[in-house]
């Protein structure tokens, strides 16, 4: 159902560090890069992430209650995602571990990026 996603950030250029780091600990690549429309990739992955400036030049902020949260490979992928975006700027909203009450397990880790938008990557391994 979902053709792509996108992502409200106010400097492109930080952003980009950020989820170029915190994207390529999951195994994806930045596949197109302006000032104001950025694109996101896992081979193999239909629906593309776009980091993008508000059309209405508001700034951009994260949503309450919103979240995106990205399948990862392994535990060491959800590590190494939390590890870059915290070495990027980003902010720890739940370090990886595993969930309690999940079947099967889950495994996670929660940050936010640098304009507020919250993040998760997970594996149920």
């Amino acid at each position: 159902m979902i053709a792509y996603a996108t992502l409200g950030v106010n400097d492109m250029d930080h952003a980009v560090a950020f989820y170029d780091a915190v994207f390529g600990a999951l195994g994806a690549r930045r596949f197109t890069t302006s000032p104001t429309w950025t694109g996101y990739r896992r081979k193999g992955d239909p629906v593309p992430i776009f980091l993008t400036r508000p059309w209405n030049r508001d700034v951009a902020t994260g949503s309450n209650g919103g979240m995106m949260a990205f399948l990862a490979e392994d535990r060491t992928s959800v590590d190494a995602f939390h590890t870059a975006a915290l070495a990027h700027g980003g902010v720890c909203e739940g370090p990886p571990g595993v969930r309690e009450g999940m079947d099967p397990v889950f495994y996670a880790a929660y940050v936010r990026d640098p304009d507020g938008a919250k993040l998760c990557a997970f594996v149920r391994k």
